[in-house]
């Protein structure tokens, strides 16, 4: 019996904003992740990855575009700006087309009140028109500066469990989408 290769998995920091709180959530998500079986899990923060607004070829989009096809699932972890998600965020997913096609994607989304819950239900309208799948769990931190420690942990049981939940959705759809891309390629 061969040995299944893991299911590569992006995780991508939305928010550029100094002063963010992005980084530390992704970071307690991709330790989840990573302790999470059968995954290989990386990050890709976007301001450490300028993309050009003219979406024209660059070292920077060409690099982005490549790591972007050679993973299978993707996590965004948004913030809500003005019931809104991250103008960096909308440039990463309109500065690649095909590579973005028939994988999954889950939410990680946090803010004040609303925990980013908003910037989600966009994001799922911008995703489904790339050809991409939406896994139905998210994870939402709501007045998430409150929500961790100062080691970046937290002990908000609702995002633990949906964090779990969303993590066995992704990797049940990339696994069966790298079985099916295997086979037939997508038709879109």
């Amino acid at each position: 019996m061969t040995a299944v290769a893991p299911v590569r998995i992006e995780i991508i920091i939305g928010s550029v904003r100094v002063g963010r709180i992005a980084p530390v959530v992704a970071a307690w998500f991709a330790e989840r992740a990573r302790a999470y079986p059968g995954l290989d899990v990386g990050i890709i923060d976007l301001a450490d990855t300028p993309l050009p607004q003219d979406l024209g070829a660059s070292p920077v989009a060409d690099k982005f575009r490549e790591r972007v096809g050679r993973a299978e699932g993707f996590v965004a972890v948004t913030s809500e700006y003005n019931h809104g998600y991250p103008a960096a965020l909308k440039t990463a997913f309109d500065s690649v087309k095909h590579e973005w096609r028939s994988k999954p994607i889950g939410f990680v989304s946090y803010g004040g009140l609303a925990g980013g819950l908003r910037a989600t239900e966009q994001l799922r309208q911008v995703v489904a028109e790339l050809h991409m799948v939406s896994v139905r769990q998210s994870v939402s931190f709501h007045q998430v500066r409150k929500r961790f420690d100062d080691q970046g942990q937290t002990t908000d049981g609702a995002a633990i469990d949906s964090a779990d939940r969303m993590l066995a959705q992704l990797a049940w759809w990339a696994d069966a989408v790298r079985v099916q891309r295997g086979t037939i390629p997508y038709p879109g």
